[in-house]
């Protein structure tokens, strides 16, 4: 029996055919010693046909051949989806072609990447040559040499995950309705005052767009409030520390997040505690705690963590996870929306350690402090999705190999890992609660005694899970005191405060925010089915959603911020509510994962598409759309964003007649 792998990339192709033993490597595949051949794409080979190819022969052509849009040819709906091979992959589909139809070949094996994309590209070209041969399912989340014999020993029935290949196909089909007569819709609304200007609408981009404006908008409208707040500086057993006021349900003045707004009522107070001498101790409390490590990093949590810390852009990190997966193989499959790994996994860690070690110079104190035999709440079955945390493999690599920014990645990618070998930070917390003139002050304060997996930072938390602002009381080092103590008050002082607006988005909020969208959407519903879905987008596409709106000129980055242009905000304030709101988009999401599971049917979601295209395409055919001057125009270039998250260029003038 011969096999025929077909992986979505080469890279993976040739990690495949290594394991196998390759004897000798041809144009587009490689033969192994056993006679099974390995072949690749490169990415998606396949693509839906172009709206053209639906339109009635009769519609006039522009000069370049494309077929002039006009309102009564939409919505342009397919009875019957037609796809093609793309145009710069014609060779190597044909390579792929002629190696599936060889008669000494009997099984095909699917190796597309683990994910829903990775499913279809390669089950898609079998559909296409209308294949009858047996296929089965190879599925790693790692090219390392152990991750893909590991693979190779375990190739299931492809038919087990056809459920994550109509969830892929029924998304493609969807983002087409809605993509192409939106985008098609809205331009033409634009055509009639007067400009032309090519208006791209997404079930995502534009959720995401709006989600910026609106950030920006309540910043730019924002009002400060001033509020006081009450600091004590106390000492007692030669050390000082700092209580806060806390103010009671009958103080006067308080807004209705429980801050005192009211000047009079803070001058009061003032008076009342300014002469205030002793305190009295009303509780007192000590224990200590366990401070666990962070998980292990999904793609949204190392595109937030390396853009604040270093200002990479998100697309410019997975740019940089995708090589140290691919290129470099060091690292596990980076386009993960989880956080977890799988139990089977943690048997690797030894191995893992050990070729970390060998070449970690900087780490190897670290790692030979690491203890795999521990545990820890990062190994959780019950938590895996279609695939797992990013974490290192058991790659022997060198580091100068690495570009500054990868090896800057890959490095918080390690210690992740690391922190899992290491026992939970020991806490001692305490808090005070003090009797001053009647008023009640408190504090709480926290202190490592036992540095656990903070050793592997040098004993500090260099995560962004830790809450800075609260950073400086709650490290304090507070006395032990007994209840009815009275302790000395030094000073107590009223300190003017102002509300801040929200702050504005960062690449790396914004990826959080898309994932995390349930918050920001009222109380409700729909904030359920979001909070326990996936979000805007999926973990591989929203990096280049966010490259694809600064392209357009929807989206700029001020400095680390990211801001709406002024087209992008007049895009928006035209746009149906239907286009903007991401229930909609994160409902579609939902949507597929029960096509995955079966439980509808990739048809009956479709059929929900084409009627969310329809109301677009009515709610564009009443307006006269006007945009500000820097508006992408219809010029030479000019992109529509197609149904793969890849770019289809649009044609000149193709509103234009002969």
């Amino acid at each position: 029996m011969n096999r025929l792998f077909i992986a979505e990339k080469p890279s993976v192709g040739k990690a495949i055919a290594d394991a196998l033993g390759k004897s000798k490597s041809d144009k587009g595949y490689c033969e192994t010693k056993s006679g099974d051949i390995v072949t690749w794409c490169f990415g998606h080979l396949m693509e839906l046909a172009t709206p053209d190819v639906y339109l009635p022969d009769d519609v006039p052509t522009t000069k370049n051949g494309s077929k002039v849009w006009r309102e009564q040819d939409l919505p342009i709906v397919p009875e019957r989806w037609k796809i093609q091979v793309k145009a710069d992959c014609k060779a190597q589909f044909n390579v792929i072609k002629k190696l599936a139809l060889k008669s000494n070949i009997t099984t095909i094996v699917n190796c597309g990447d683990p994910d829903r994309e990775g499913q279809l590209l390669v089950d898609e070209i079998l559909s296409f040559i209308c294949n009858k041969k047996p296929v089965l399912r190879y599925w790693a989340s790692a090219v390392d040499s152990v991750s893909v014999k590991r693979a190779l020993s375990s190739l299931e029935s492809n038919e087990k995950y056809a459920g994550m290949r109509n969830a892929a196909l029924g998304r493609s089909h969807a983002d087409w309705l809605i993509g192409m007569n939106a985008t098609r819709a809205f331009t033409l609304a634009s055509r009639r005052s007067g400009k032309g200007s090519l208006l791209s609408v997404g079930r995502v981009q534009t959720p995401t767009l709006n989600l910026v404006a609106t950030r920006d908008h309540e910043i730019s409208n924002f009002k400060p409030q001033t509020y006081y707040v009450f600091k004590g500086n106390f000492k007692a057993e030669n050390k000082t520390f700092t209580a806060t006021l806390q103010y009671g349900e009958s103080q006067k003045g308080l807004d209705s997040e429980g801050r005192l707004i009211d000047l009079n009522a803070a001058r009061l107070l003032q008076q009342k505690l300014a002469n205030a001498k002793k305190s009295k101790v009303i509780a007192f409390e000590t224990k200590r705690k366990d401070k666990n490590a962070p998980l292990v990093y999904s793609l949204a949590s190392i595109q937030a963590e390396a853009n604040a810390k270093y200002g990479y852009s998100a697309e410019q990190i997975l740019n940089i996870c995708q090589a140290l997966y691919e290129k470099y193989k060091l690292t596990t499959y980076p386009r993960s929306d989880c956080e977890y790994l799988p139990t089977v996994q943690h048997q690797d860690a030894v191995k893992v350690l050990k070729s970390l070690f060998s070449f970690h110079t900087e780490l190897k104190s670290i790692i030979s402090k690491a203890d795999p035999s521990i545990k820890s709440k990062v190994w959780n079955d019950s938590k895996i999705t279609a695939h797992h945390g990013i974490i290192p493999t058991q790659q022997v690599g060198n580091l100068s190999e690495l570009k500054d920014d990868e090896r800057k990645v890959y490095m918080l990618i390690v210690k992740r890992y690391l922190c899992q070998f290491f026992p939970p930070a020991k806490l001692l917390a305490t808090t005070i609660k003090l009797d001053v003139s009647s008023e009640l002050f408190a504090c709480k304060g926290s202190v490592v005694v036992e540095s656990g997996y903070l050793a592997v930072y040098g004993g500090e938390d260099d995560t962004l899970e830790q809450d800075k602002d609260d950073e400086k009381e709650d490290s304090q080092s507070l006395p032990k005191l007994s209840v009815g103590e009275i302790v000395d008050v030094l000073k107590v002082a009223s300190v003017t405060a102002q509300t801040k607006p929200p702050a504005s988005f960062t690449e790396g909020t914004l990826i959080k925010a898309m994932q995390n969208i349930y918050n920001f959407v009222p109380d409700g519903p729909f904030k359920k089915v979001l909070r326990d879905g996936d979000g805007i987008g999926t973990s591989a596409t929203r990096a280049g959603i966010i490259a694809e709106l600064k392209r357009k000129g929807f989206l700029e980055l001020v400095g680390k911020k990211i801001k709406a242009t002024p087209v992008g905000i007049k895009l928006l304030e035209e746009l149906p509510d239907l286009c903007k709101n991401p229930v909609l988009t994160a409902m579609f999401e939902s949507q597929l994962k029960l096509v995955e599971s079966g439980q509808i049917t990739c048809k009956q979601f479709e059929e929900k598409q084409k009627s969310f295209a329809l109301q677009l395409v009515e709610k564009a055919s009443k307006l006269t759309i006007s945009l500000p001057d820097g508006s992408v125009s219809t010029s030479k270039g000019a992109k529509i964003q197609n149904n793969r998250g890849r770019s289809l260029k649009s044609k000149v003038n193709p509103f234009k007649r002969k």
